[in-house]
């Protein structure tokens, strides 16, 4: 089978004008850093040639391309929406790296670092436990506390479930003013845990309380972070008056003590 497509190569090329053959450029990407003093967690490279998408590459990427001359290159950092491999989408949030006339040349390799920050005109609320009090607070259904840890490296929040304490929920303060209609909006979570935990939406309005549970997150034993895209959530709430974002834990008996710690808490939007 190997010679019949090597002998059908050489027919098509013997067939080519040598003038028509267009030779493919590499170009690789190791990573794409974010210039802010953040954590993230970008898996792929969302790349476009003149603003056409010519793939979505896992991280560290090596591929090629046969757009010969000047061309727009357009790289978008790329996440795993809700932690889920199927989910692959560029981060709204993020901006592009850019260069607008790049000149491509057959039979090279072109390596490209970008660097990309958060869009201007933003809106955060964030907690990284690294001022004075939390924007976060315990629920009544809560049998435990955030415990704040800090260290030199690193403040960050936490909560243990041990013998009768069967469950930790916490929420952010009230969520005012968040964009509908399909407008994006995301939590970003830096977490550790020996269990699963929940990730909801507690929605407020005038006469009731609505609680909308999103995701399940499995246990990470060293620091992960995670991309959980609420803007379903929040655009079907017509007329409610805030949201508070709720994470909970529960017992799980399997396992003596049950442990999350959790760090740079965002609702970017």
């Amino acid at each position: 089978m190997n010679r019949i497509i090597s002998l059908l190569i050489i027919i098509f090329f013997s067939s080519c004008n040598k003038n028509d053959i267009v030779f493919p450029y590499y170009i690789s990407i190791n990573d794409i850093n974010i210039d802010e003093n953040t954590t993230t967690k970008i898996t792929d490279a969302w790349v476009y040639i003149d603003d056409n998408l010519l793939g979505v590459f896992e991280l560290p990427a090596n591929f090629p391309a046969l757009e010969d001359g000047i061309h727009k290159l357009r790289i978008r950092a790329g996440i795993k929406e809700n932690g889920i491999s199927g989910t692959r989408v560029p981060y709204p949030f993020y901006s592009s790296f850019i260069i607008e006339d790049f000149e491509f040349n057959s039979n090279q390799a072109y390596s490209f670092n970008p660097q990309v920050n958060y869009l201007q005109d933003l809106n955060f609320f964030i907690e990284d436990f690294e001022g004075v009090g939390l924007d976060l607070e315990t629920t009544l259904i809560s049998d435990t506390t955030i415990i704040e840890f800090n260290n030199l490296s690193n403040s960050y929040g936490g909560a243990v479930l041990v013998d009768s304490l069967l469950t930790f929920e916490l929420t952010t303060d009230e969520l005012i003013n968040l964009p509908q209609a399909g407008a994006p909006v995301y939590l970003e979570l830096d977490y550790k845990s020996n269990t699963q935990f929940l990730v909801g939406v507690y929605v407020n309005f005038p006469q009731s309380v609505l609680q909308k549970d999103l995701l399940w997150i499995n246990p990470k034993e060293n620091w992960n972070k995670i991309y959980v895209n609420l803007t379903p959530s929040i655009s079907e709430a017509v007329g409610a008056n805030f949201y508070k974002v709720f994470i909970k834990m529960k017992r799980d008996f399997s396992v003596d003590t049950n442990s999350l710690f959790f760090d740079d808490i965002k609702i970017v939007y």
